[in-house]
């Protein structure tokens, strides 16, 4: 797709890697819903640096969790707009509980919690703007998930759990909605953001070394970085769907080459 003069919700889009994305986007001629829950000064930043950039953007505060608020949201862009061609789905939540051998330290309502947000408002978003895209012919949708997902770590397993049910169903929407709208997902690594330090509290700096230590680029993550990923899925990979890209500096790979020698 082409991103100059198309419309994207970016959900989560206050701050980190939500915000990168819709700076980028406007530095390219999207025009961005930006989405926010709590952070409202934050969110009125990068309002106004998409705007810096030459972007048109909307604020909209809304919980993804509530399906009301996602359609209203989607109905926000079309009436600004008249069309939505992406949706990044960046907003998400944990519970932390590191130590996933402790396997009380989550009651149900966690899970649901985790889920309601990382799953279930993911999923209630493309079915928002499915409609419109599908009535104009075609649209891009990217899930942020995580390394979680993939190996199973994190700061819950309420947290890597639910990613991994939206890796699951970045495969089972992106066969149900095409050949009209593409589905893929960004797993991040260590990303130095607002929100990860916040669940790391006093553990952050420490975390992050031995992250680069035992990562193959011996590097963590910038928003940015992500948020790069992201504008490729929606822009740049017209025969992609249905796929992870896993944006972690190599700490997949099980160490770093200098621990291999």
């Amino acid at each position: 797709m082409e991103l100059k003069n198309g419309v994207c919700i970016v959900t989560g889009s206050a701050t980190g890697i939500g915000a990168a994305c819709a700076i980028q986007l406007a530095q390219r001629g999207c025009r961005i819903v930006i989405n926010y829950t709590k952070s409202e000064a934050e969110a009125r930043e990068t309002l106004r640096a998409c705007e810096q950039h030459g972007g048109e953007a909307l604020l909209v505060r809304a919980n993804v969790a509530e399906d009301a608020d996602c359609r209203r949201m989607a109905d926000a862009a079309l009436a600004k707009w008249g069309r939505i061609d992406a949706l990044v789905n960046n907003a998400g939540t944990t519970k932390v509980a590191f130590n996933h051998a402790d396997l009380s330290a989550l009651s149900a309502a966690d899970f649901q919690y985790v889920y309601g947000v990382n799953v279930i408002g993911a999923f209630q978003m493309i079915r928002a703007v499915e409609p419109a895209m599908r009535k104009q012919g075609g649209g891009a949708v990217v899930n942020v998930s995580s390394i979680a997902a993939v190996m199973g770590i994190g700061t819950s397993v309420a947290y890597a759990a639910s990613k991994g049910a939206l890796n699951t169903m970045t495969l089972s929407l992106a066969r149900a909605l095409g050949p009209q709208i593409r589905v893929n997902a960004v797993c991040p690594g260590f990303v130095e953001t607002r929100w990860l330090q916040e669940a790391l509290g006093p553990a952050y700096e420490g975390a992050k070394a031995r992250y680069m230590s035992n990562a193959a680029l011996q590097k963590v993550c910038t928003p940015d970085d992500i948020a790069r990923a992201v504008l490729w899925l929606l822009e740049g990979s017209e025969l992609v769907t249905g796929e992870f890209i896993i944006v972690d500096g190599g700490a997949h790979l099980g160490g770093s080459p200098t621990k291999a020698r």
